[in-house]
């Protein structure tokens, strides 16, 4: 019996000092790369083609959305290298149906002279230093406000903004 509790207090013992060596490896770590989080910008951002269609039942939005980011690796010991970029928001939508409320808002926002998107993109990474390697997902979430005027002809309304605000980033 009493040999039985000495192997569990050096079982405990060995984890105890296992995790206190990991944590004094990821402190050095740390330390020594010092990583930064990606930066990311709104370099540029075209709309065109908005219309605003509301029937009774239902309602659609149409538009096309070119947006360019800009990420910027702060970190100078670290190379990223980009191994997946998935961007959402609906890229050259041709008549989303959409509920009355939010064609509604769509149309207030296009009469107020700038409509407000909001885009997200997720990214797959690796954090590289020497041998090495850290795999993560960020997302980059970018809330964009493009003024807008009519185009051509038929109701249909477009954009430009060039550099704009800073995107959130999240790991």
């Amino acid at each position: 019996m009493c040999c039985m509790g000495r192997c569990v207090r050096k079982c405990i013992e060995g984890i105890f000092g296992l995790v206190i060596s990991a944590g004094i490896v990821v402190l050095i770590y740390w330390a020594i790369f010092q990583p930064r989080q990606i930066r990311a910008t709104v370099a540029s951002a075209a709309l065109s083609n908005l219309t605003v269609s509301i029937t009774s039942p239902s309602a659609a939005v149409s538009y096309a959305l070119a947006v360019n980011l800009t990420l910027y690796n702060p970190s100078t010991r670290v190379n990223i290298y980009y191994d997946a970029v998935d961007a959402r928001a609906p890229f050259d939508g041709r008549g989303v149906a959409v509920d009355g409320g939010v064609a509604g808002e769509v149309e207030k926002e296009v009469k107020a002279a700038t409509v407000r998107f909001e885009v997200d993109v997720d990214l797959r990474v690796r954090y590289v230093f020497r041998i090495f390697k850290l795999r993560q997902k960020p997302r980059v979430r970018c809330w964009i406000s493009v003024p807008v005027k009519a185009e051509g002809g038929g109701g249909a309304v477009g954009g430009v903004i060039g550099s704009g605000d800073r995107c959130s980033v999240k790991y």
